[in-house]
């Protein structure tokens, strides 16, 4: 037998009260009896009864006004009314159903029918309330899902934007699809200067496109920070990424390296559409094509983290962008596309606002989004500019050692694979008063290490960067010697020695296999800003306390120095 329910009847004839109320408790139900419409209200107010008889045509109140205020009174809740009536024209009916009746029952009253009746509406009143639970369990579940979601993207914007997106360089735009974005965009300072910056775009949208974001920013920032070169990070990255995410998913990803002092481009382009270096005065397009496959894809031993070199001045300007953006749809279904990508370049008179112009085109453009689109501007400014800040150090360098020395030798096949700086860097940054010249001292170590491995030992001259075009044959060079390189070394040897006042010096002299080079002619040779060549002594000069070199050129003995604590 179903549930006892409580049962109002709202009748004026006390014979029908009197009968409907025995048809009811025979059924099994508790009746609840009201003469009038008003007294209905009342005890609907005090009791909340399951189910009412309601008479449409009673004193004080009829059955018509009772019946909105009980419906008022039972809110979101189905209470359903079963009007007893004697009406029979169409329009009596209608002004039931308008104040919120259920059904009908007509006078005589037929036991069989009531019955079926009750046993319907209780079954109607049932499955409203089993829809009112289960909305307000979605409902709560839906708030437990987005507060989760709103803590997970407070720490994924974290850690995605703690780089130096911010500078005044760097321009961008995102506008995610779902709550979490596919799309990702990295920035961060290097510590020998200049920067790296990332625009990825994960398969898919919303959270599961994001998820591999955490660990991609992850080795971006913390191999950035050590020093490690663009080639170190992408293998990282990508072994990272392959190991993680499952069949399917990958990182289509653009990755740069800007030295602002060597004024130099690296890219690493894997499955994003082909980004554009956009010369400063000349207004020049140089595409930054695609030539590898997207991070997470290949196993570690088949990675490709061969780049590109570019040449670079003041005022040029690097542009990518996801696929969103040339997949922006209009109104009739048609692409953005590359072709109205071009145009917009074309068009552009003032190279400051063409990042704006691309934006609006795309937004005069698109109909209804739907994918994740981002956009970045990089562009190379005087390093002074940035007001990068200071690097941070997670000790206090306090128990590092105070007076010691060290000889490294780097051999050929380690050579071809293996960057020694972060090494190098890391050991040398554990004493204290090293840190506050950090900059200058990546800046030095990379330069003498350069010049060590592609002068000194594969050989190059560096008389070949003159131009764009010998920039281009410069490093394609280095990778070809790189690679067939069987003997050579370069030496590194460090002593750092500290005063009980604080006050210390590092002196570093470096060796490699190679003939060495006529100090004579380099010191004659005043560098060009207009050539890409023969720039670095002069900046190992002029960020080291001392540099000198030996009269046969073979190796560079540098020193750095430090105040007395205060």
């Amino acid at each position: 037998m179903a549930d006892r329910l409580s049962i109002l009847i709202a009748e004026d004839n006390a014979a029908d009260r009197m009968l409907l109320s025995t048809i009811v408790n025979r059924q099994g139900h508790r009746a609840l009896t009201a003469s009038n419409g008003l007294e209905a209200v009342a005890l609907f107010q005090a009791e909340r009864p399951r189910l009412v008889l309601m008479d449409a045509l009673m004193p004080v109140m009829d059955g018509f006004e009772a019946a909105r205020r009980i419906k008022l009174l039972a809110g979101d809740a189905l209470v359903p009314i079963i009007f007893l009536t004697s009406l029979s024209e169409d329009e009596a009916l209608v002004r039931c159903l308008d104040a919120g009746g259920d059904d009908f029952l007509a006078k005589p009253y037929n036991r069989v029918i009531l019955e079926a009746k009750i046993k319907a509406m209780d079954r109607l009143r049932r499955l409203q309330e089993t829809v009112l639970h289960q909305r307000d369990l979605i409902a709560r579940h839906n708030e437990h899902l987005l507060t989760e979601q709103r803590v997970a993207k407070a720490v994924f914007d974290k850690v995605a934007h703690s780089g130096c997106l911010s500078s005044p360089n760097i321009r961008y735009l995102q506008s995610p699809y779902a709550l979490f974005n596919g799309d990702l965009l990295l920035a961060a300072f290097k510590p020998s200067g200049g920067m790296h910056v990332l625009l990825g775009d994960f398969t898919g949208h919303g959270l599961p496109a994001a998820i591999g974001a955490m660990p991609l920013a992850e080795v971006f920032y913390s191999m950035t920070a050590k020093g490690y070169a663009m080639a170190d990070i992408l293998r990282e990255a990508n072994a990272k990424l392959k190991r993680i995410l499952p069949v399917g998913v990958f990182c289509c990803a653009t990755l740069l390296n800007l030295s602002f002092q060597r004024r130099v481009l690296e890219v690493w382009n894997g499955g994003l559409p082909d980004g554009y270096l956009r010369r400063g005065e000349q207004g020049d397009l140089v595409p930054l094509v695609s030539r590898h496959l997207p991070l997470g894809v290949l196993e570690p031993t088949t990675f490709d983290d061969k780049y590109e070199v570019y040449p670079l001045e003041t005022g040029d300007r690097v542009f990518l962008w996801s696929d969103g953006v040339l997949e922006t749809c209009n109104v009739d279904g048609e692409a953005f596309g590359e072709e109205r990508l071009r145009a917009v370049f074309r068009a552009n008179q003032e190279p400051e606002k063409l990042f704006d112009e691309i934006q609006q085109a795309v937004v005069d453009f698109r109909g209804e989004a739907h994918d994740d689109i981002s956009m970045l501007e990089v562009t190379l400014v005087e390093e002074e500019s940035l007001n990068r800040p200071p690097q941070t150090f997670t000790d206090s360098g306090l128990m590092g050692a105070l007076d010691w020395s060290a000889s490294f030798e780097y051999r050929a096949r380690t050579l071809k694979r293996f960057n020694p700086l972060p090494y190098l860097m890391q050991l040398l940054l554990d004493v204290q008063g090293l840190r506050a010249q950090a900059g200058a001292l990546y800046t030095v170590f990379a330069e003498l290490y350069s010049n060590a491995l592609e002068h000194g030992v594969i050989g190059l001259d560096s008389s070949l960067k003159r131009d764009a075009l010998g920039f281009a044959r410069y490093y394609q060079a280095r990778s070809e010697r790189l690679a067939k390189l069987e003997d050579g070394y370069v030496r590194f040897h460090l002593e750092v020695q500290q005063a009980e006042d604080g006050s210390g010096r590092l002196a570093v002299r470096v060796e490699d296999s190679g003939p060495g080079f006529d100090v004579a002619t380099a010191l004659k040779a005043q560098p060009s800003n207009e050539l890409l060549c023969g720039r670095g002594l002069r900046l190992i000069s002029q960020l080291s306390s001392n540099c000198d070199w030996p009269e046969d050129g073979k190796g560079l003995r540098v020193e750095f120095v430090w105040p007395a604590q205060a």
